[in-house]
């Protein structure tokens, strides 16, 4: 399957496109000529992007919109089509995670996370699919998590929703190549956004503070990803070896991995 080859004139759908990686999507496919259609719930962050992109000379349209809101993706769909015709990419970026053992995640907590990282990304991909398969045609971009390789203590709800979108993603590649419509699940450790906060990073083991990456770069080596039509990526793409490590040996690997972090997590004591 081929990658995206061509951005100029197509038009891309954002989800969490208010901050962090999201708007930085939507800025770096802006420069490349694409329409963007940013979709998030802060109606204010979405204003101030759209017009940053207009400034730098860029085109864009907002949706405010909850991902986990099934009726609320369908009316922004349609909305995304009465402006510009139809949707050539999907990325699903926008997501929920709060560092707590298990034993402390309330269940409302846990179906919010689900729905907000899983079941948005399955409403946004049945609403475009149609269209894509119509015109043979499309790129969805499936932002997963290294938590979605490796499962993580103190992420164990985050973790299951992003092992579930990995299979969605990897499972459905297969089904959509040949229909023209290309996948790929993204696997990102830390990248810089709000949701790194003094409080996340005092949870994790202390080296982890220096593998950081920072928005623009994460995205660029998306993008990249996405153009030589690569299915899945992790990145920094030097975390693939811990990953390939863990796979061939879950006890010992998975293992050192658990307790290493378990240290850092003060109620694990």
């Amino acid at each position: 399957m081929p990658g995206l080859a061509e951005y100029a004139g197509r038009t891309a759908v954002i989800t969490g496109a208010s901050s962090g990686i999201g708007a930085e999507f939507a800025r770096q496919l802006a420069r490349r000529g694409m329409r963007v259609a940013l979709v998030a719930r802060r109606r204010e962050r979405l204003e101030q992007l759209s017009r940053d992109i207009a400034d730098a000379g860029g085109q864009s349209s907002m949706h405010v919109c909850d991902v986990a809101d099934r009726g609320a993706v369908a009316a922004a769909y349609r909305a995304v089509v009465e402006r510009w015709g139809g949707v050539d990419v999907l990325i699903n970026n926008a997501g929920s995670n709060r560092h707590a053992l298990f034993k402390d995640l309330g269940v409302d907590e846990i179906e919010r996370m689900t729905q907000a990282n899983y079941l948005g990304a399955v409403y946004w991909m049945k609403s475009v699919l149609p269209s894509m398969q119509e015109r043979r045609r499309g790129w969805i971009i499936n932002m997963s998590s290294l938590a979605g390789l490796m499962p993580q203590p103190d992420e164990a709800a985050y973790s299951a929703t992003k092992f579930a979108l990995t299979a969605l993603s990897e499972a459905v590649a297969y089904e959509l190549e040949p229909l023209g419509i290309h996948v790929l699940v993204v696997h990102p450790a830390l990248v810089r956004t709000e949701m790194i906060t003094a409080e996340v990073l005092a949870r994790l083991p202390k080296p982890a503070a220096r593998t950081v990456i920072e928005r623009d770069e994460f995205v660029a080596e998306t993008l990249r990803a996405l153009e030589r039509g690569e299915r899945s990526v992790v990145i920094p793409r030097r975390f693939r070896a811990v990953v390939w490590l863990r796979a061939l040996s879950p006890g010992m690997i998975g293992g050192a991995l658990a307790r290493i972090k378990l240290r850092a997590v003060p109620e694990a004591r």
